[in-house]
């Protein structure tokens, strides 16, 4: 079971909403090409004291593994430009492989994106962790903090990142090794990593989209989010409530692609 956590939609009627101005992200024309750079490289973003408690180390896929090999040939289809495309599962491969790889993939991306802005993420920018004004997270892991507690959104993210780092290095959860299967909870435990994932995604782009123009990273943003988010619809990972603070843009990259 899931650890317990709250998502705190506010009322309407109680706050002043800002308009966010969707028509500003500009969907890049080369997306797979933002992507793959994005998988391939390494932001060269130097990591102060505070940052680096939150930009992690790199989650590598070992290489000559067979989950190495779908990485490869996630890259490679990549390159064709589709992304919805893609995101579907290669044939004769299984489900849960798949969405393990791409799981880390999608951990590397945000961690790295995250890293790039943590200087403007601040206790004092940040005091909650929020998607916009309506949005607020508590965060709870069900093992070292069971009741869902308030925090900034860089304590927030903290947390989870190492949360999500620590699901992804347990051999028991994310087998690396041919052969061992996958436990019968994994399903639920990738889908509750994702819908994590997605909240640091609708924090940056609530809280911290003008500092990605200014640095300029929003081909980077937009093109990792759209792949996120083809990703996540594809194998039906998180629930459309969940999706709500970013419900706007999602129809906007959904409808650029038709």
């Amino acid at each position: 079971m899931p650890p317990q956590e709250n998502v705190r939609c506010r009322s309407l009627r109680s706050l002043k909403l800002r308009c966010w101005p969707w028509s500003r992200i500009v969907l890049s024309s080369s997306d797979s090409a933002h992507l793959l750079a994005l998988i391939l490289t390494n932001f060269s973003c130097p990591r102060s004291s505070r940052s680096s408690k939150t930009f992690k180390p790199k989650k590598n896929i070992p290489e000559g593994s067979h989950q190495y090999e779908l990485l490869k040939h996630a890259e490679a289809t990549l390159g064709s430009g589709n992304l919805r495309q893609a995101v579907m599962l290669p044939e004769g491969e299984d489900l849960n492989e798949w969405i393990a790889v791409n799981t880390v993939d999608f951990f590397n991306q945000i961690n790295m994106l995250y890293g790039t802005i943590t200087e403007f993420c601040t206790e004092a920018s940040c005091p909650v962790m929020s998607a916009g004004p309506r949005y607020e997270y508590h965060w709870a892991d069900g093992t070292n903090i069971k009741k869902p507690i308030k925090c900034s959104a860089p304590k927030y993210i903290d947390y989870l990142m190492t949360w999500v780092q620590d699901q992804l290095d347990d051999e028991t959860l994310f087998p690396s090794k041919i052969g061992v299967p996958f436990p019968k909870n994994f399903m639920s435990v990738a889908k509750t990593i994702l819908k994590r994932l997605f909240r640091v995604y609708a924090h940056i782009y609530h809280q911290h989209f003008d500092s990605v123009m200014q640095l300029q990273e929003e081909a980077h943003l937009n093109t990792s989010f759209k792949h996120f988010i083809f990703f996540v619809q594809e194998f039906n990972l998180i629930d459309r409530r969940e999706l709500a603070p970013l419900q706007e843009l999602i129809e906007k990259l959904g409808s650029k692609d038709r």
